[in-house]
C-alpha cells in the first residue's frame, strides 16, 4: 500500500469516528406515537344516521323466550317428522292390514285396560260399606273414644294432627 492510499484511509476513519461520536452526543429523537385517545367528551346525541345491526331485533326477555321455544319446538317437530317419514318409507313394502293391526293393537289394549280400571273402581266404590260387629266381654264403658291421625305434607317438610273425638 501506498502513502496516499494510507492517508486517505486514515482520513476516512477518522471522519466515520467523529461522525458516531457526534450522533452520540445528539439527543435521542422523539418517540413516535403509535395511538391516540380522544379525551373530549363524547355528545350524548350524535349526527350519524341510524343503521340496522346484525342479528336478532331488540325484544323483551319475556319475546326472546318465546321466541328461543318456538325455534327449539320446531327443530324437535322436524326432527319427530324425518323419523316418522324415513320409518314410512322403509314401511312402504309392509302388507297394509298387518302394519294397521301392529299399530292399533296395543291402542286397543291401552284403552280395554283403561275401562276396565275405570269400571274396578265405579264398582269398588258402590260396593255396600262393611259393617263392624263388635263383642265384648266384661263390663262395657259408655264412653268411647275416636283417634284420627291425618298428616300433611307441605313442599319439603311434614305436620302430623291428632284430633281425639267423642
Amino acid at each position: 500500500m501506498d502513502r496516499e492510499t494510507a492517508a486517505a484511509r486514515a482520513a476516512d476513519l477518522i471522519a466515520d469516528v467523529e461522525a458516531a461520536l457526534a450522533e452520540a452526543a445528539a439527543p435521542a429523537p422523539t418517540p413516535v406515537p403509535t395511538a391516540y385517545r380522544d379525551e373530549s367528551p363524547l355528545p350524548a346525541v350524535g349526527t350519524a344516521l341510524p343503521v340496522a345491526q346484525p342479528g336478532r331485533a331488540p325484544m323483551s326477555q319475556k319475546a326472546t323466550d318465546a321466541s328461543a321455544l318456538m325455534l327449539a319446538a320446531g327443530a324437535g317437530t322436524l326432527m319427530a317428522g324425518t323419523g316418522a317419514g324415513v320409518a314410512l318409507w322403509a314401511l312402504g313394502g309392509v302388507d297394509p292390514l298387518v302394519l294397521a293391526l301392529a299399530v292399533g293393537a296395543p291402542v286397543a289394549v291401552v284403552a280395554a285396560l283403561s275401562r276396565l280400571v275405570r269400571r274396578v273402581g265405579q264398582a269398588a266404590a258402590e260396593a255396600a260399606p262393611v259393617t263392624h260387629h263388635h263383642h265384648y266381654n266384661g263390663p262395657v264403658d259408655a264412653r268411647q273414644e275416636h283417634h284420627t291421625t291425618a298428616p300433611t305434607t307441605r313442599g319439603m317438610f311434614a305436620r302430623t294432627t291428632m284430633r281425639t273425638g267423642r
